[in-house]
């Protein structure tokens, strides 16, 4: 009996990257969530609440469970989840011919890019970031898909990533013209 042939259609599934980012970006991530958008939805929701308690006590049965489900349940749920789930997603891998990073929470990207067409490498740190001792490295390729950002690292792994990519892309031959 001869061995099965592989299906000439089989999907390939491209694993993803081997390195995660720093621990510390889900706290870095839920302090952008408590200043974009879970701190003004909380914060909103407090204040009228206050008001209603202040000024319009008999408005308060319907809207206390009207703030409740607009603002505060999707604003400590945004608060909770995001941090975690861009962390689960969140990860890199420099390879000998191509950088590989999967990004995103809710909206899920993968790119590679080949060393070949690397244009700059560029580390980045907010302010935010700076706090909890973060950076993002971007590199800059020759394509229209725009960037690779690999957010979330520690400023160590970023200035080793960065070197990396450069030292790297200088080994790789570029593309004939």
């Amino acid at each position: 009996m001869s061995e099965p042939e592989a299906e000439p259609h089989a999907a390939l599934v491209l694993r993803p990257p081997r390195h995660r980012v720093d621990p510390r970006a889900r706290r870095w991530w839920a302090a952008q969530a408590l200043l974009t958008l879970s701190g003004p939805m909380l914060l909103t929701a407090l204040v009228m609440a206050v008001l209603s308690v202040l000024f319009f006590p008999g408005a308060l049965p319907w809207l206390g469970p009207l703030l409740l489900v607009v603002l505060v349940v999707p604003g400590l749920g945004y608060l909770l989840v995001m941090p975690r789930w861009r962390y689960a997603v969140h990860a890199w891998e420099l390879g000998e011919r191509a950088v590989y990073a999967a990004g995103g929470w809710f909206w899920q990207k993968r790119r590679i890019a080949p060393l070949s067409r690397v244009q700059t490498v560029d580390t980045v740190r907010g302010p935010l970031q700076r706090r909890y001792g973060l950076a993002t490295v971007t590199v800059t390729t020759a394509s229209t898909a725009g960037d690779i950002k690999i957010a979330g690292l520690s400023d160590a792994d970023a200035e080793e990533l960065s070197r990396r990519i450069g030292e790297a892309a200088q080994q790789v031959p570029g593309d004939a013209v």
